[in-house]
């Protein structure tokens, strides 16, 4: 059974997954993508989401560690 610390960590991480695979998705059909600097905000923002990801798994392993 999952506590609700590890569920909410699991469906956030789904949610993030997704909005990474959803903006991926639109700059591979041009989708949203107007000029460069969008182009390049939609990029930063999934370094951003893909970033937060890194984070979580930090986090959950020093966590970890302390118990």
């Amino acid at each position: 059974m999952l506590t609700y610390s590890d569920a909410f960590e699991r469906e956030l991480q789904k949610i993030i997954v997704g909005e990474v695979e959803r903006l991926l998705e639109n700059l591979g059909h041009g989708m949203g993508v107007t000029d460069y600097a969008n182009y390049m905000k939609i990029v930063g923002e999934v370094a951003g989401l893909r970033k937060t990801l890194e984070f979580c798994e930090e986090a959950r392993l020093v966590v970890n560690e302390q118990r």
